[in-house]
């Protein structure tokens, strides 16, 4: 059996009429994934939109750097402090230009 993947929940809301947005972290084989699903009326033509970004190990220096942790600490346990501030975190991590695979389905 395979042990279960550690996953950071950093965003887990029902802001207004049964819309429900959530953002979470993990690790994706040697790589971060930090996938986000929004699910409702009004959130995209079909009530569903949900996209992951992909970081690559050797990114993960650079992103604990960027979310003010310490020089080899692991980059979930920095997320982690993250938790409520998901929106700054996005921006913080779209801002950067730290290279990532991004995918976003509607």
């Amino acid at each position: 059996m395979e042990p279960e993947k550690r996953t950071v929940t950093l965003r887990n809301e029902r802001p207004r009429n049964g819309v429900r947005r959530t953002l979470r972290a993990y690790f994706d084989e040697n790589r971060l994934r930090i996938e986000g699903h929004d699910l409702g009326e009004g959130v995209s033509h079909d009530g569903e939109y949900e996209w992951f970004e992909r970081y690559a190990a050797d990114q993960f220096p650079s992103i604990v750097a960027l979310l003010d942790g310490h020089p080899g600490e692991d980059v979930l346990d920095v997320l982690e402090r993250w938790v409520g501030r998901s929106y700054e975190l996005e921006a913080r991590l779209r801002d950067s230009k730290i290279p990532h695979q991004l995918e976003v389905y509607y």
